[in-house]
């Protein structure tokens, strides 16, 4: 499957479906009992601000759009604040709101769209990949520690505590 499957700047066009598989994320992280996603956050404004400023990306399955995320490389304001000690000082990359289709999910796909960050980031010659999650996002933090990523500390936003973590590459 990961043959036909490309990575790509998410356009206007695949806003629609970008909110479909945030709505089907938002219901998955509900039905486990996750707090996360579960204040209105992330908004339909939030994807189209993302569109705008070049951060979304989304994987397509032949054409079809079954994941998306927003690649910031600009900055996380709320890791300056990490409570604990990040691995470098280098540039970043970070990902945000990375969710996959209800129809691909367990087949990887959330891995290898990060693999996909990894190697976009290489091409622009950044080497440290930072994420954030929830504490209660357990198949978010196992993935990140299948792809080798170190917990680095907690971080915040508002009052909402998160798990922040970092990758050199």
């Amino acid at each position: 499957m990961k043959d036909t499957i490309t990575f790509r700047k998410a356009e206007v066009a695949d806003t629609e479906r970008i909110w479909q598989i945030i709505l089907q994320a938002k219901e998955q992280m509900r039905l486990r009992n996750s707090r996360q996603w579960q204040d209105g956050y992330p908004a339909m404004e939030t994807i189209v601000d993302d569109i705008k400023k070049d951060y979304g990306y989304v994987l397509c399955l032949k054409n079809d759009v079954i994941a998306y995320g927003s690649v910031i490389f600009t900055g996380e304001p709320a890791y300056d604040a990490l409570q604990g000690n990040w691995l470098s000082n280098l540039p970043y990359v970070v990902v945000h709101r990375l969710a996959v289709a209800d129809e691909v999910k367990n087949r990887g796909i959330a891995t290898l769209y990060m693999q996909k960050v990894e190697d976009l980031s290489q091409q622009k010659g950044i080497h440290s990949f930072r994420v954030d999650t929830n504490f209660d996002n357990l198949y978010i933090q196992k993935m990140l520690h299948s792809l080798n990523f170190t917990y680095c500390g907690e971080i915040f936003y508002d009052k909402n505590q998160r798990r922040a973590y970092e990758k050199l590459i």
